[in-house]
């Protein structure tokens, strides 16, 4: 097994990304407009890396504002319609109201994949998910909160989880004991889950919080050490191995090979990869859809 060059196009790491990268240029660090935004993804869906692309991130609120600006492209495009993560806010009730009448409108388009909410306590839980059962709902928890509870209420309100990974300061990412316990938790459950901000590299390491020049730094996620984390979640090992698993960043032992990657002792195949992702580790969010592709060609540079 060799380390050298990009292994963008293994078919294990082709297993570990295919559909996973929810774009979501909306939001903060890049923070685009709604017409670079979607131009962006329109770009996307017909470049030759769109195998890994997922669903296009955006408030419920501006449901409207992407269909005047993406119906010039939706009438040109001739594909199967844009998949679209909504982002229930305040008023759940409202935005439920408006994905309705968005779809009945432009369904043959767009279509409202997911909706991404957060809650707090077992009640909100419950509440968000009846208001939005039919579509895959994925629901924020805290996580400094009883997650025992909190992820059996998911469980059985037939909801998802949703981890917030990073943001644009180093104290927005948690440590790697409360993602250990997370994905402990979630796997035992039997819950799916997506993450979102902070995974914009494969590895984990300290880098820019934003993208502007003064940016403070920080040590971030790698998408590989949750992903990879996530595998060995669902076989039942330890938090403390999920930990080890989590804050690796020594690049030396890592490879990839078509049928698996390794890396510090572990061994994760493209069939379990695969099923992982089908069942388990649903997706993330990132506002750059290139940087986690791209950083793949200098992981051994």
């Amino acid at each position: 097994m060799t380390a050298p060059g990009s292994p963008r196009g293994s078919a294990s790491v082709r297993a570990l990304l295919a559909g996973a990268i929810d774009y979501a240029g909306l939001f903060p660090p890049a923070g685009l407009d709604m017409v670079s935004a979607a131009t962006n993804y329109a770009q996307y869906r017909t470049g030759t890396e769109a195998w890994a692309l997922g669903s296009f991130v955006l408030p419920a609120t501006r449901l409207d504002e992407l269909a005047v600006i993406a119906a010039p492209m939706w009438a040109s495009d001739g594909g199967a319609p844009w998949r679209l993560s909504a982002l229930a806010g305040s008023d759940p009730e409202a935005d439920k109201a408006r994905i309705a009448r968005f779809e009945e409108a432009y369904g043959a388009y767009a279509r409202v994949a997911s909706v991404e909410t957060r809650a707090g306590s077992l009640e909100a839980i419950g509440t968000l998910a009846g208001l939005f059962a039919g579509t895959e709902t994925f629901v924020e928890i805290p996580l400094d909160g009883d997650l025992a509870s909190l992820i059996g209420t998911l469980k059985a309100s037939g909801a998802r989880a949703k981890v917030r990974t990073g943001g644009v300061t180093p104290d927005a990412v948690p440590s790697t004991e409360r993602m250990a316990r997370f994905l402990h938790a979630c796997a035992g459950a039997g819950v799916p889950f997506k993450a979102t901000a902070g995974l914009h590299h494969p590895v984990r390491d300290e880098y820019r919080m934003t993208y502007a020049s003064d940016s403070v730094r920080g040590t971030m996620f790698g998408y590989l050490n949750v992903f990879l984390a996530a595998v060995l979640a669902r076989e039942g090992v330890s938090v403390t191995r999920l930990q080890e698993v989590l804050g690796f960043h020594d690049r030396a032992t890592l490879a990839f090979t078509d049928r698996e990657i390794a890396w510090h002792g572990v061994h994760v195949t493209g069939e379990q990869l695969a099923e992982t992702r089908a069942t388990f580790a649903r997706a993330f969010g990132s506002c750059s859809f290139r940087e986690p592709l791209d950083d793949l060609d200098t992981l051994f540079t």
